[in-house]
């Protein structure tokens, strides 16, 4: 009787994981870490960051655009999403991240958004 010798997991087969895959996986964690950025309230509810993906050789390089509160520490807030983002996208597709390009879109203050709870028309 002869015994099966294991096949190597890497030998098994190949995972292959779209690009609009990884996008939304890292506009989903964008969103996660503007919900707690400063001045995230005058951010109009609904709005979600913008994510694009190009995968090559097995690294994910990320584009997002997002929109933020104002004042606040732009460079600061940027830097938290890219950190963010980087690493979840690792750790959920295991493809390296090697940049997170970070375009601030449009930024939200009170002033832009008053309170309409004073109006009446």
């Amino acid at each position: 009787m002869t015994v099966p010798v294991p096949v190597p997991p890497a030998e098994r087969g190949s995972l292959r994981i779209a690009d609009r895959v990884v996008a939304k996986i890292a506009a989903r964690a964008a969103r996660d870490a503007l919900a707690d950025a400063p001045q995230a309230e005058h951010v109009p509810i609904g709005t979600r960051p913008n994510a694009s993906v190009a995968l090559r050789r097995g690294s994910a390089y990320v584009r997002l655009s997002v929109e933020l509160g104002y004042p606040n520490d732009i460079g600061a807030v940027a830097r938290s999403v890219r950190l963010h983002v980087a690493d979840r996208v690792q750790a959920l597709t295991g493809m390296d991240v090697p940049d997170v390009a970070v375009e601030v879109e449009r930024l939200h203050s009170p002033a832009t958004h008053p309170d309409d709870e004073g109006r009446v028309r």
